[in-house]
């Protein structure tokens, strides 16, 4: 069986302070990749603004669940295009759940048995009671996600 290192940047401060100031919303966005150099991109969750218009399709709330802004998503993908970057990492956090790649996490990234993203990461960190508290990486590795505990450094 082939093993995948995990693929994140050595300094995750960005991500742990863009969670903590989202709580009690869960948190989105990319981590991009270009030269062996690292950008952390926040991303906006538009899970409320789709809830408030169809509650029966977007059952939750921002506090269980996390959408990209179609447009948002469409222009830092074309801006990471035009930048070379590499789309290496989605991250996310759960509100006092722990750090787990849930049923929904998988079928967004998984829909029809094939990864939306291939190649690509996906960081989940848990914030308890507004502070970061761990987190996991899951890579797409021989038709499954596999699971790696992630240290969650900060920048001194």
């Amino acid at each position: 069986m082939k093993t995948v290192a995990p693929i994140l940047p050595p300094d995750l401060s960005e991500v742990i302070a863009h969670a903590e100031e989202e709580y009690p919303r869960e948190s989105c966005g990319v981590l991009l990749l270009r030269d062996g150099r690292w950008r952390t991109q926040r991303m906006s969750n538009a899970y409320d603004r789709y809830h408030a218009k169809d509650p029966s399709r977007f059952p939750r709330t921002s506090r269980t669940a996390y959408l990209f802004d179609p447009k948002e998503w469409l222009q830092i993908s074309q801006e990471a295009d035009e930048r070379g970057e590499l789309v290496a990492c989605v991250y996310h956090s759960h509100i006092d759940a722990g750090a787990y790649f849930s049923a929904e996490d998988r079928a967004m990234a998984v829909p029809d048995g094939e990864p939306i993203l291939p190649g690509t990461a996906y960081l989940v960190v848990a914030v308890d009671a507004g502070k970061v508290t761990a987190g996991k990486l899951f890579r797409w590795q021989d038709g499954e996600f596999r699971e790696s505990p992630v240290v969650l450094s900060r920048s001194a």
